[in-house]
């Protein structure tokens, strides 16, 4: 793989590129901590708290993955009336990210909170509401797809999290969009309901997400995730997949082609995350007009920075172009 081209692609073309973010907009909350005895009340672990962070979670890490990788990023999703709203929209202001298809709704903000102690997840609290939409929101996220794809973008990325937002009528309209305008309709899917994203250029599935949807035993093997991976393609009417196989790195699986990409982390701490990362830097390199192979080489290479920080983790672009040296 030639790195000088795609070190002259982050640094010339990447900051061109401009791409639509759809999905389940969250909040990541750490509080990270000290345990050094048992509760009175309860018998369990007291953590002293000794720091906290704040990070966007879910389809909002992808766009902050776009966003600090130098794209432009419009973010489409659903928040709440909340605190945990208004600090997902600074966050985004602060990023410069347009956030005109950020609808604030009658439901919560989604918002996930871990309590860590050492390096030991203690608890986590979950703050949702998984209800597909109120039509009349449902309708105004529609009309921001089509609004903004008709005012020029390079790919749209559906990031499903099952949180409520990508319903069937909402995917498959956003890709029909995308494929009426010429761009790349990229997903990075969830759960077993995969008739909602047929038609998708790119879908980005781990081998877990792959194994539940086809509903067999795919052992991480180079045979059995080409096998498994035609199988979804023709069943949902799917032009490319790429399977995220942690260790064993990723395999690009195309009509005429199968890509397998070995795993460059040298640690892993932490793979949350890892799939907002490929999928961000494979939209960008497809939009910005790499090949799908050295789009796949560079998502690659990014996730392999990603594993090794612990918890989310959106990657910066100097930290791609060190890894590509």
């Amino acid at each position: 793989m030639d790195n000088s081209k795609l070190r002259d692609f982050i640094n010339d073309i990447l900051p061109k590129v401009k791409i639509l973010v759809l999905g389940d907009v969250m909040l990541d909350i750490y509080y990270y901590g000290e345990v050094k005895r048992i509760s009175p009340e309860a018998p369990v672990p007291i953590t002293h708290v000794l720091s906290q962070k704040e990070t966007l979670g879910g389809a909002a890490n992808v766009a902050h993955n776009l966003a600090l990788l130098g794209a432009k990023v419009n973010m489409a999703g659903f928040i709440g009336n909340d605190a945990h709203g208004e600090s997902i929209v600074g966050k985004f202001e602060a990023l410069n990210a347009d956030i005109s298809g950020l609808i604030a709704t009658d439901s919560p903000t989604t918002a996930k909170i871990r309590v860590i102690g050492g390096h030991q997840q203690m608890l986590r609290l979950d703050f949702e509401d998984v209800s597909p939409p109120k039509s009349e929101f449902s309708d105004k996220i529609k009309a921001y797809i089509a609004d903004t794809v008709a005012d020029g973008v390079d790919a749209i990325i559906i990031s499903d999290y099952a949180k409520g937002l990508v319903t069937e009528d909402i995917a498959s309209f956003a890709i029909k969009v995308a494929k009426e305008s010429g761009i790349a309709a990229i997903v990075d899917p969830k759960g077993v309901k995969w008739e909602k994203y047929k038609g998708a250029d790119f879908i980005t599935p781990n081998l877990k997400e792959l194994n539940e949807v086809i509903l067999e035993n795919v052992k991480n093997e180079d045979s059995e995730i080409e096998q498994a991976a035609y199988q979804v393609m023709r069943r949902f009417e799917l032009k490319n997949i790429i399977v995220t196989r942690s260790s064993k790195g990723l395999s690009l699986v195309t009509d005429a082609t199968v890509t397998h990409i070995r795993a460059t982390a040298r640690e892993v701490f932490d793979v949350s995350g890892a799939g907002d990362t490929v999928i961000a830097v494979f939209a960008a390199a497809i939009a910005g007009g790499l090949k799908p192979t050295d789009a796949a080489y560079l998502s690659n290479l990014a996730a392999s920075v990603v594993v090794g920080k612990l918890g989310t983790y959106a990657l910066k672009r100097e930290e791609l172009l060190e890894v590509l040296q």
